[in-house]
This record gives structure tokens, C-alpha cells and sequence, in this order.
């Protein structure tokens, strides 16, 4: 079933450094792990911006399995900054750019909970088929040659992105945030 999404990757991959090797083209490649922030598409689908959303509209946060499968899950300027740097850099990659930090489905759910509301339920639907049990990046090779790792950890940077999801769905400003579009 997650064939065509894993492939696709690799053939991209595969293409890119074939054009570098081929035509002297200049690349770089970035495997982009779990990001979550501010501006994300509330319903998009993927499970931070789920929780949020389900959390903020007093929805039950759907947890798919027994929740023990991890992820996981960097900050959308740790990410910004690892891009700028491998672009500006000379090595072509591939370099895993993530938070090697693992959540389990249920201990996000959890921290979802904590940040929004502590009542929340959660609810539990049948897995999808082939669910990675884990996912964890690497990211030896980008602290080693692009001098990078995500500083921001989850329990920092969800209350922002909460913050940017309040007020987008319901308009307000609660909790102190601020109109995340102005910037100085």
C-alpha cells in the first residue's frame, strides 16, 4: 500500500543524482522527516495538526492502532534552518532532517492533552495497513557536515502552533498569541 509513496522518494532521489553525475547539475538532497508549526493546513491530515485541531474543537483525538507506534516530530525552523544550511553548504546529501526524538502515538496524544485540554478523549480505530511501527531519524551525517540538529523540542513548539491554530479556527486570541502574520 505504501509503495508508491516509498518509491516515489527513491526515484526522485535516484533521478536527482543521476542528473548531478550525468550533466554536472548542482543538487542537494533532503529527507524531510515529521514537521509540524504555525500555518500548517489545519486539516492536512498528518497526526500533529489532527490532534490540534480535534483537541481545539472538542473532537476525540483518533489514535489508529494500540498508539505504541512512534514518530518523529521537528519544528518548522529547525527545518528552515537545516535546508538553508545544506543549500548553502557543498555536500549533496542525503541527509535525514528531523528531531530524533521519539513520541509514541499515545505520549503525543498525551502531550496534546497537556497543552490544550487535560479532557480530551482518545479514541481508537483500527491501524492502516503497513504503519511503520517506528520511525526515527538518523541525523549523524547532517550534525557531523552541516553543523545541524533541531533545537525546539515538542513540548516548546506546540503551544505555538496551538496558539496559530486557535485563532484560525475560531478567530481569537487566547492564551496571549499574538497575529503570527506580523513580523518586524
Amino acid at each position: 500500500v505504501r509503495s508508491c509513496y516509498d518509491e516515489g522518494k527513491r526515484t526522485a532521489e535516484t533521478l536527482t543524482m543521476d542528473y548531478h553525475r550525468g550533466a554536472g547539475v548542482e543538487v542537494r538532497i533532503a529527507r524531510i522527516f515529521n514537521t509540524y508549526g504555525p500555518r500548517m493546513c489545519i486539516d492536512d491530515g498528518r497526526v500533529v495538526s489532527n490532534f490540534v485541531a480535534q483537541a481545539l474543537r472538542k473532537e476525540p483525538l483518533t489514535v489508529y492502532g494500540d498508539g505504541k507506534q512512534t514518530r518523529s516530530f521537528q519544528f518548522v525552523s529547525d527545518l528552515v534552518e537545516g535546508l538553508m544550511r545544506l543549500m548553502e553548504g557543498e555536500h549533496v546529501g542525503p541527509f535525514n532532517l528531523g528531531n530524533p526524538g521519539e513520541f509514541t502515538m499515545m505520549e503525543l496524544a498525551q502531550v496534546v492533552q497537556e497543552t490544550i485540554d487535560p479532557n480530551a478523549k482518545i479514541e481508537f480505530r483500527p491501524n492502516t495497513e503497513d504503519d511503520p511501527h517506528k520511525r526515527k531519524p538518523d541525523i549523524s551525517k547532517a550534525k557531523e557536515l552541516l553543523g545541524w540538529e533541531p533545537v525546539i523540542p515538542l513540548r516548546k513548539g506546540l503551544p505555538m502552533m496551538v496558539s496559530d491554530f486557535r485563532q484560525r479556527i475560531f478567530g481569537d486570541h487566547k492564551d496571549g498569541s499574538s497575529d503570527m502574520s506580523s513580523t518586524a
